[in-house]
Parts: structure tokens; C-alpha cells; sequence
């Protein structure tokens, strides 16, 4: 078993359901954050929480904590106020997703639960997206989620939510020392780990689409079907990495600004996704209501 074996096994997360024949569209319950975080045990879990402990267990001990108060400001969710208005609009943003996720392989998408959020160019929202979806389906039970950042060229993810910016995802990539289950921070979310993107290189583009991050891929997409893998990646027209994890993952959502983004810019974005099973479109910053039979996502 190859180290990158041995750490993702670690992390394995509880198994999806099998026998799932019909979604449900009730609500979740979130989970309140813990702002303790769970403290370290002795004593041996229980047979049916094994595997979530593996997963609570990954990296180091230590929590990672939010700055709820900048996350609160700035329109993101929380996870006990379920009833925010973008927490309804995220529980109707990630349905088709999960959907997918779940029956990938008889829907005939190939790494279904690999979703790449991304946008044409700077500033339309994608980040926003990316961490609110993650937290969306982190707080339904029996969901795990792996949010990875992606944007190595200018991340954001660890800035937002104020918690360790690296060692992270190019560290694991150049391969000298660094397990994949280092550079995966546990935080006060239970179902929800993060990647930070980690230091800047100069061949980050080349180390996104080498041999190495294609079999991270693969592990996450098979050997982990039941973990949900969501990559904040570059804009389209600003880098090339999100052209080249675009071929990595089974689906993607294309973040579009209302009312901004030209269509000829879309339409020339959505041209480096032709290789993608599915590539959802999500109109963000809109500034129609709900009594117009249109969907309002987000204020960035």
C-alpha cells in the first residue's frame, strides 16, 4: 500500500446510503459549530463510528476554527442559522449536485463526486460558491466534504475563513515529504475538512495536471466515492489550471455574474469545459426576486 494509500485510508469517510431510491427535499439539520471542537478520546468508538473517527482523526489534532464574524458580514452560512435566506438558496444550488454525486456511475459521470466551481473571470463569486456549498452539504449528516483550493495562483479560501493558509495542496504535489493526510486541516464543522492551496510556484499549472494529482484524483473519485470533493479553481479566461482540473473532475459549476459578464465571454469560457460530464450554471449576484420565478445567489 503506497503512502497516499495509507493517509487517504485514514481518512476514509462513513459510507453513502446504498439503498437510496428517492430524494428527500426536507431540510437538513445543521449542526451547531462546535467551538470547542471534539476533544481527543482513549477510548475505543463505537463499531458504527469507527470510520467517522478515522476521518475526525486525519492530520493533526488541532481544530480549525472560523472567523464567523467575517463569514456573518459578508453573506456566507452559518450552520445554526439554517434558515438564512442563502442557506434556502444553497439547498437548491446543491441538490442536482448530490443527486449526481450519488448515482454518478449509473447516470454514466465519471468521477461524479469530484465538483470543480469556477467562473470566466475574476470577481463573480466563485470562492463564495465553493465555501457555501461545501458548508451547505457539510451539514447534512450523512454528508462529508473535502473542500480543496485549488486557486494556487491567488487562493482565498483560508484568507475568508481565517484559518492556516499551508502546508497545503502544491507541497503534497511536489512529492518530497509531504503525506497527503498533512496537509488536511480538520475544522469545527464535523463533516467538512479543507485543503489550503500552500505556497506559490511557478510551475503550478504543470504540477495541477502531472501524473501525481491525476492519481490524487483518481483515490478520491473511486476508492472514496462516498466523500464529496469540491475544487475552488482559477477562472477560466485568467488561468490555465482550471482548463486542467477541469478534466479531473465529473462536474462543474460555471459561476456567472448577472448583469456583468458578457455572453460572448461566457460562451468562450465554457468552450475549455467541453472535455466535462456536467457543467452546471449558476447566476450569481442577481438582483430579481423570488416572485419572478428567478433565483437570487449570493451578495458578494
Amino acid at each position: 500500500m503506497s503512502s497516499l494509500e495509507k493517509a487517504l485510508e485514514k481518512a476514509k469517510l462513513a459510507d453513502l446510503d446504498n439503498g437510496i431510491n428517492e430524494i428527500k427535499f426536507s431540510l437538513p439539520k445543521s449542526p451547531e459549530v462546535n467551538g470547542d471542537c471534539l476533544p481527543s478520546s482513549t477510548q475505543e468508538p463505537e463499531p458504527d463510528t469507527q470510520q467517522r473517527q478515522a476521518f475526525i482523526d486525519v492530520a493533526d489534532k488541532t481544530c480549525e476554527k472560523f472567523n464567523w464574524a467575517f463569514l456573518e458580514s459578508h453573506g456566507y452560512i452559518k450552520p445554526s442559522a439554517s434558515h438564512q435566506q442563502v442557506a434556502e438558496e444553497f439547498r437548491s444550488i446543491k441538490r442536482p449536485l448530490v443527486i449526481n454525486a450519488i448515482n454518478g456511475a449509473e447516470r454514466g459521470i465519471e468521477r461524479a463526486n469530484m465538483i470543480l466551481v469556477t467562473s470566466s473571470v475574476p470577481g463573480e463569486g466563485k470562492s463564495f460558491t465553493a465555501i457555501n456549498l461545501a458548508i451547505s452539504i457539510a451539514a447534512e449528516r450523512d454528508k462529508q466534504v473535502l473542500l480543496i483550493d485549488a486557486d494556487v495562483a491567488k487562493p482565498s479560501v483560508s484568507r475568508i475563513l481565517g484559518i492556516r493558509k499551508g502546508p497545503g495542496l502544491i507541497e503534497y504535489l511536489e512529492g518530497v515529504g509531504t503525506q497527503f493526510a498533512d496537509i488536511i486541516l480538520r475544522t469545527e464543522i464535523e463533516g467538512l475538512r479543507i485543503v489550503p492551496a500552500g505556497k506559490t510556484h511557478q510551475f503550478s499549472t504543470e504540477l495541477l495536471a502531472s501524473k501525481r494529482m491525476s492519481d490524487l484524483c483518481d483515490e478520491l473519485s473511486g476508492r472514496y466515492a462516498d466523500r464529496i470533493v469540491i475544487f475552488d479553481s482559477p477562472p477560466l479566461l485568467a488561468a490555465t489550471q482550471a482548463e486542467v482540473l477541469s478534466r479531473l473532475v465529473g462536474q462543474v459549476v460555471m459561476v456567472i455574474e448577472a448583469e456583468k459578464t458578457a455572453q460572448n465571454i461566457v460562451l468562450e469560457a465554457v468552450k475549455k469545459l467541453e472535455s466535462c460530464d456536467v457543467v452546471l450554471a449558476l447566476l450569481n449576484k442577481t438582483k430579481r426576486g423570488l416572485d419572478m420565478n428567478y433565483y437570487g445567489y449570493g451578495k458578494y
